[in-house]
């Protein structure tokens, strides 16, 4: 049978760079789940300069986007509203296209944080540490004003970071105290740890991993594991990773842009090992 027109939906993912971006693998796999054979889903090398001449010329068949840097802050002012979820901590990682022609910038990184978190049986810490200060940072501040009842401590590598991040911190109603990056192994000791940092840059932490670890959240999944991730695995601590993250955040696009819930979390996981096994 020949699909009509209105079948044929597209959406994609949209930064710079963007070669490397699971986000195809991971949409692929759900629309293949969920039957939605017209549907597809493309990578695109889009920067801030070029990203609203890219959206002007986007037609009705598209359903939505996933942006990654440089976009998540570009973006806003070219939508037509923005969640709560995403003003919270200024950054838009998904646009919907409505039926009445709105685009509606959310951000799902933060409930796919807390999302991931939830899985592992993570539903409440009394305190928590931040690794970094970088835009990952604040997302992860967002997410802790969800699950995470006292103070967090975050551990960063310049007082123009601390600033910020105790910022966020108020913005988001979450006690924030800072610390100097020296200090950083005093952060695996905390209930929950939340790891933001590039690769590479928790290296040296591993050798300070406790004997009995709790939870550690790095945000990283290529290449995986860390050092820090290895060594807390090892020691029994629970891990959860870069990988969980971007499923749980898909899941919440997935089923934004096509409407169909539950969204098919084990296919767009396998999907995910998979590809990133490849590499």
């Amino acid at each position: 049978m020949t699909a009509r027109p209105t079948d044929a939906r597209r959406a994609a993912v949209l930064g710079s760079p963007i070669a490397h971006s699971l986000s195809p693998v991971l949409h692929r796999a759900a629309y293949g789940a969920l039957g939605l054979s017209e549907w597809s889903y493309d990578r695109f090398e889009v920067d801030e300069e070029a990203l609203p001449g890219f959206l002007a010329e986007l037609g009705p068949e598209w359903a939505g986007l996933s942006l990654t840097m440089p976009l998540k802050r570009a973006v806003i002012p070219l939508v037509d509203e923005i969640t709560d979820t995403a003003a919270s901590v200024e950054a838009v990682n998904t646009v919907v296209f409505k039926e009445d022609g709105r685009r509606v910038g959310d951000n799902t990184d933060i409930p796919g944080m807390v999302a991931a978190l939830r899985e592992r049986g993570i539903e409440e810490v009394e305190s928590a540490a931040v690794l970094g200060a970088g835009a990952t940072a604040s997302s992860a501040l967002a997410a802790l004003a969800r699950v995470c009842t006292g103070e967090v401590v975050a551990y960063v590598r310049s007082q123009a970071r601390a600033a910020e991040m105790r910022q966020w911190g108020e913005r988001l109603d979450i006690e924030v105290r800072t610390e100097d990056w020296a200090d950083a192994e005093q952060a695996l000791r905390a209930p929950l740890v939340i790891a933001t940092t590039p690769a590479g840059a928790t290296d040296a932490l591993a050798a300070s991993v406790p004997e009995r670890p709790a939870t550690l959240f790095d945000v990283l999944y290529d290449p995986w594991p860390t050092d820090l991730a290895a060594r807390w695995s090892a020691y029994g601590g629970a891990v959860v990773s870069g990988l969980d993250l971007l499923v749980h955040q898909a899941v919440l696009q997935v089923e934004q842009m096509t409407g169909r819930s539950p969204a098919p979390l084990d296919a767009m996981r396998t999907a995910g090992e998979h590809a990133l096994a490849a590499r």
